[in-house]
């Protein structure tokens, strides 16, 4: 646990700068590839990249060695030598598989969905020091650092009541309040100002707000409050101070609802209040409390002050370096303290606490957040990093194992604490401010809102309603695909299962489960009969199967190895896998006599300089494949050689700026009815930040691209209709848009073309990333079929008009008129091109009876249909 910890940490830290340092390292002076062993591995990582330690590329390269001996990765193998020496693949190969875990875990946990944000009214003047929820009367309370004390209704926020506190010792120009808390128990606040007081109000005249008590002669600013009552014994209760001292002391009430303190001899400024002496609580003198301290922080300013009910200790935090944290343990007997510290890079802006899963979180000036468990003094459990500034505010979701962490550029993150992933990302929602704006984070879980303060501002966000939600899968969906043979929809998912629907009423099948064992099926094709399924798993292992569920052949993808399927490619004689290095593996159907299907070489060699994501073909022998650093590659498809590179024009003057900025190709298509003979596009290709390219491949031409979505999505999927009019794209939110090409880059001259082609439609069927889009022709209806992480797959009609949802309650009929549609809607131009797709389809049936043994051919799958 303790070296995955730390392999995470670092690699976190790394940029691509880092990675492309560390590239460099396994390549000799005449720039071929070689492998290193730990000594030198460390030395040189350590030396060249200058981030982390020596340990931790120590941990680094243990972590590739017994992460993939635990995989089963027979020594002597790609990546790990026989004399325990590592290469670039198996550095890239561990680095992979250990993301692919977290983000398994991460995608079967949503994120909010929020409400509009929207700017509250609010009376404050100058910065809002606290927000607070009454659980008594449900109402919001914050105070400002004039002492203007609001109240808010609990459903609207609406403002209800507005009221000046007096403090008689300072001018109300003067008057300066840094903290407040709700003594429940008792019926007041304790408010803290700068004059080094600290004010009792009774608020059962919340008209008045009397002072009652006024704590005196505190020898340095109370900077931070926080009070606790124990739930069985109201009159136990605990006031915590932090002061600009770095002093942190509690004041330990034992009979609280009788009085608070005892009333010595009365010395009062008025007739309403009572002066307690700092002094004579330390000396013991009120037998109704007691006091306990500690300077661990000193001398810097104690920022956030919690007890601690459970543990009987109480916490609090600084911008100290060398006491960013400390936890002050209450010897009862002895009535004293036992103080821990923990030290940070930086220091420390807050804290929080989750009682059930016992950890308590730091918000890092060095821009991470911690989690400790303060059982464990030797140092963290681990960090959370993903934020590029200073973390000003923590909040645990105590019903939750969330955390809620909001960074000084404005950045709101969400984690899944279990997993230790950032499941949810705000920004851009946030009002402008000065950049030494004042920011409060409050929480209030039972309504579910979210309130920041932006000094004098109040913003408001609001998660909507859990609504029930129809999931097609238990788990996330991968794939989706149509069988035009059976009429059914063919749905996969991270589960390793695979169910069939039918396409006319979205009702299930039947389900075939572990397909692959325990791993994910990241993809599926069918071949040209549709009596084959095709499902890529994890495991490096490519299965055919009948639609009865029988497993015919096992494609041997990965050598025994687990590895990352991304596509599965069927040509006429022959089917690409492709996904995890640089190479395809081909197999060719002549060797599919047995069950298990070994690959065979491809001619071609490596031509790519990143791993192949994707590929296309086009009859009779054109092929396209993309890679992750965003080259394509024409080839040939029946000699196995490269024809030719596709790249923008700066692409190819220097690499590390095409690394820089080229995006990975995740997807690729032809146009059906392009002829690139005249110059216009005829392939289209996606990837990362939302952009659209288009090609034209006999001039090696880029010749239009247009931003889609939002870049700050991350990478977008894309689908052609057969009769090339629509391009279908979908971002990680779960939008879906579908845009007009039909006459989008048909003029060979008039250079790169960057507008925008016609919008059709947008709409949101799904409620997170969306995995995969297929148009269908049914019946005389143009369908789009989507699936999406949210475990949800859906039925649409272009261009956009969501029929419903696969599994859902209630069934649709397509045989029904469309609404919008008109009767007798013309399919001629679609007629006869459903096989037409780029993606293999174009070609005439993959596995016919003259390719392969009687058990795959085409007859003997119409049988077992009934047809």
């Amino acid at each position: 646990m303790g070296t995955r910890m730390e392999v995470a940490q670092l690699e976190s830290r790394m940029n691509t700068k880092d990675y492309r340092r560390l590239q460099s390292l396994f390549l000799d002076s005449s720039g071929a590839s070689r492998s290193l062993s730990r000594g030198e591995f460390i030395d040189l990582a350590w030396t060249s990249v200058g981030l982390g330690s020596k340990e931790e590329y120590g941990l680094l390269f243990d972590g590739v060695v017994v992460t993939q001996e635990h995989r089963g990765l027979l020594l002597g193998a790609d990546g790990l030598k026989d004399d325990g020496r590592i290469d670039w693949p198996g550095l890239c190969s561990f680095l992979l598989l250990e993301l692919s875990d977290k983000v398994k875990h991460s995608r079967a946990i949503s994120g909010p969905r929020w409400k509009s944000p929207r700017t509250l009214t609010c009376p404050h003047r100058d910065p809002v020091q606290k927000v607070l929820y009454l659980q008594r009367s449900g109402q919001y309370l914050t105070v400002s650092k004039g002492g203007t004390v609001v109240l808010r209704d609990g459903e609207d926020l609406s403002v209800l009541h507005t009221h000046r506190l007096q403090n008689s010792t300072v001018t109300p120009k003067d008057l300066w309040v840094t903290d407040l808390v709700v003594l429940h128990n008792v019926q007041k606040i304790a408010v803290a100002f700068t004059c080094k007081e600290v004010g009792f109000y009774d608020t059962l005249s919340e008209q008045d707000f009397s002072c009652e008590f006024k704590l005196q002669g505190l020898s340095f600013v109370p900077w931070c409050l926080d009070y606790w009552m124990d739930p069985s014994h109201p009159d136990q209760a605990v006031l915590t101070i932090g002061d600009v001292g770095g002093q942190v002391s509690a004041i330990l009430f034992t009979s609280a609802q009788i009085s608070l303190f005892d009333r010595l001899s009365r010395r009062s400024d008025s007739d309403t209040q009572d002066i307690i002496l700092w002094d004579e609580l330390v000396k013991g003198k009120h037998c109704s409390c007691y006091v306990l301290t500690h300077q661990a922080h000193a001398p810097a300013w104690v920022r956030k002050v919690y007890y601690l009910g459970s543990l009987e200790a109480f916490v609090s935090c600084s911008t100290r370096p060398q006491s960013s944290l400390a936890i002050g343990w209450i010897e009862k007997q002895s009535r004293s303290l036992r103080v821990t510290t923990y030290a940070t890079m930086k220091g420390v802006w807050d804290v929080d606490y989750h009682c059930e899963l016992n950890l308590i979180a730091t918000a890092g000036v060095d821009h991470q957040v911690l989690l400790w468990n303060p059982f464990v003094t030797s140092g963290l459990v681990f960090a959370l990093t993903g934020h590029s500034s200073p973390v000003t505010a923590v909040h645990f979701m105590q019903t939750k194992q969330q955390l809620l962490s909001y960074s000084k550029d404005k950045v709101l993150c969400l984690w899944d604490v279990s997993n230790q992933v950032c499941i949810h990302r705000l920004a851009g929602v946030f009002p402008k401010t000065q950049e030494d704006t004042r920011t409060l984070l409050f929480l209030q879980e039972e309504h579910q809102h979210l309130l920041l303060s932006f000094n004098s501002q109040l913003f408001l966000l609001e998660t909507m309603k859990e609504e029930k939600r129809t999931s097609s899968h238990e788990h996330p969906v991968t794939c989706v695909l149509y069988n035009s043979l059976f009429r059914q929809v063919v749905s996969s998912d991270s589960a390793s299962s695979v169910i069939c629907w039918l396409a006319d009423t979205g009702q299930k099948v039947k389900q075939f489960d572990r397909c692959h064992g325990n791993s994910e099926i990241s993809t599926m094709a069918l071949d040209g009969t549709q009596t084959r399924l095709f499902t890529a798993g994890a495991d490096g292992e490519v299965k055919v199967w009948d639609f009865n569920g029988r497993c015919l052949h096992r494609m041997k993808a990965g050598l025994g190895r687990p590895v990352v399927i991304l596509k599965v490619l069927l040509l006429r004689r022959s089917i690409l896998v492709m996904g995890w290095k640089r190479m395809l593996t081909v197999f060719h159907l002549h060797s599919f006599s047995r069950s298990t299907v070994e690959p065979s070489e491809w001619k071609g060699g490596v031509q790519h300089r990143g791993d192949i994501l994707c590929a296309a073909f086009q009859p009779p022998q054109t092929l396209v494949t993309g890679s992750y650093d965003g080259e394509i590659i024409v080839w040939n498809s029946s000699t196995e050689r490269a024809v030719k590179k596709l790249q923008r024009q700066d692409d190819h003057k220097d690499y590390e700026k095409q690394q820089e900025n080229c995006t990975a190709i995740t997807k690729l298509f032809f146009i059906p009815g392009r002829a690139s003979g005249k110059g216009c596009a005829d392939l289209v290709s996606c990837g990362g930040l939302g952009v659209i390219r288009l090609w034209n491949i006999q001039h090696s031409r880029l010749v239009g691209q247009f931003t889609a979505h939002n870049g700050d999505l991350g990478s977008i999927v894309m689908t052609v209709s057969p009769c090339g009019k629509y391009l279908v794209t979908a971002d990680r939110g779960g939008t879906i848009k579908t845009w007009d090409i039909e006459h989008y880059c048909l003029k060979p001259d008039e250079g790169l073309n960057e507008g925008l082609p016609k919008l059709l439609h947008s709409f949101q069927p799904h409620l997170d990333y969306v995995t995969h889009l297929e148009i269908l022709i049914h019946g005389n209806r143009l369908l789009l079929l989507s699936s999406s992480s949210d475990c949800s797959v859906a039925l649409s009609h272009l261009p956009g008009e969501t029929v419903g949802l696969f599994g859902q309650e209630h069934l649709w009929s397509l045989e029904k008129p469309h609404p919008g549609r008109k009767p007798g809607w013309d399919q001629s131009n679609y007629r006869g091109q459903e096989d037409t797709r780029s993606e293999g389809k174009r070609s005439p049936p993959v596995l016919c009876e003259t390719d392969v043994e009687p058990g795959l051919n085409a007859a003997q799958g119409k049988r077992e249909a009934g047809i």
